[in-house]
C-alpha cells in the first residue's frame, strides 16, 4: 500500500518553528511524517464540529490535520500547544 502525500500550510509551518525546544519540534516533524505512512494512528481522535478534521498529540503539541482518502492526501492545518490549538 503506497503511502499519503504530505501537505503542510505555511501557517503551520510558522506555528512549527514556533514550537518551544528543539526537541519538542524533532518529536512534532517525526509525528507529521508518520502520518505519512498511517493517517489514522493509534490515539487520534476526529474533531468535534468538523466532518473531515483529526487530531493528533504529541506530548503537549496538538497537529490538526485532514485526511483526503481520494487523493490520498494528508494537510496538517495547525500545530501548537494543547491550551492554544482550538481556540
Amino acid at each position: 500500500m503506497a503511502g499519503y502525500r504530505l501537505l503542510i500550510k505555511a501557517s503551520a509551518t510558522k506555528e512549527l518553528e514556533a514550537v518551544d525546544t528543539k526537541t519538542d519540534r524533532q518529536r512534532v516533524v517525526a509525528k507529521i511524517q508518520a502520518l505519512a505512512a498511517n493517517p489514522r494512528p493509534q490515539g487520534s481522535e476526529k474533531l468535534a464540529g468538523y466532518a473531515d478534521r483529526h487530531r493528533v498529540r504529541q506530548g503537549n503539541y496538538r497537529i490538526i490535520y485532514l485526511v483526503d482518502d481520494e487523493l490520498r492526501e494528508v494537510t496538517i492545518f495547525r500545530i501548537g500547544h494543547r491550551k492554544d490549538v482550538y481556540r
